[in-house]
């Protein structure tokens, strides 16, 4: 079996155009819905005990789109092909729907619509990191702690709701009365 030749000499330029762009438009997406304990309405929330300090959400927020940028300037360096332009689509779309969910919680107050939003983040973010790693194996490594951190989110969001009975400005009836 031949080995392919890779030329890995564009992904850091890539990821110099990824990196910030994603980060800041997740911190644009975080100010713009007033996310966090400056927020009114969510600091007289309850918050489930297993919740890492606010200070923490910042730091680890960067941290996770900075690997997401990486990982997908890793699979945009790959020659174009239907699978990249899939999964490229797909992350896309989970990144979409990841910078919607501040507005939904924190702006909407929205509290079972961003749990079932993160769900579908969720299942959207392990396609991508399937897709990544088919193509890159590397790629789809680099998403694995953002996949940790929204399981730890959906979690997070469920026990929110269930610790704040009313608190949801549109409830769906998935979290209870």
């Amino acid at each position: 079996m031949a080995s392919v030749e890779r030329d890995d000499r564009g992904i850091w330029g890539k990821a110099a155009i990824a990196i910030p762009a994603i980060v800041l438009c997740g911190i644009a997406a975080g100010w713009l819905s007033n996310s966090g304990v400056e927020n009114d309405w969510y600091a007289k929330l309850i918050r489930p005990g297993i919740q890492p300090p606010s200070w923490l959400f910042g730091p680890i927020w960067a941290a996770l789109y900075a690997l997401m940028g990486l990982a997908v300037a890793v699979v945009w360096n790959e020659p174009p092909s239907r699978e990249r332009a899939n999964a490229l689509r797909l992350f896309f779309a989970q990144l979409v729907l990841n910078y919607a969910w501040s507005p939904v919680f924190f702006g909407g107050h929205f509290i079972e619509t961003a749990l079932v939003l993160l769900i579908v983040i969720l299942v959207l973010a392990l396609a991508t990191a399937k897709t990544f790693k088919n193509i890159r194996s590397m790629a789809g490594w680099l998403l694995l702690p953002y996949l940790l951190w929204l399981c730890l989110a959906v979690v997070l969001n469920y026990e929110t709701g269930r610790l704040n009975p009313g608190a949801d400005a549109a409830p769906l009836g998935l979290i209870g009365a």
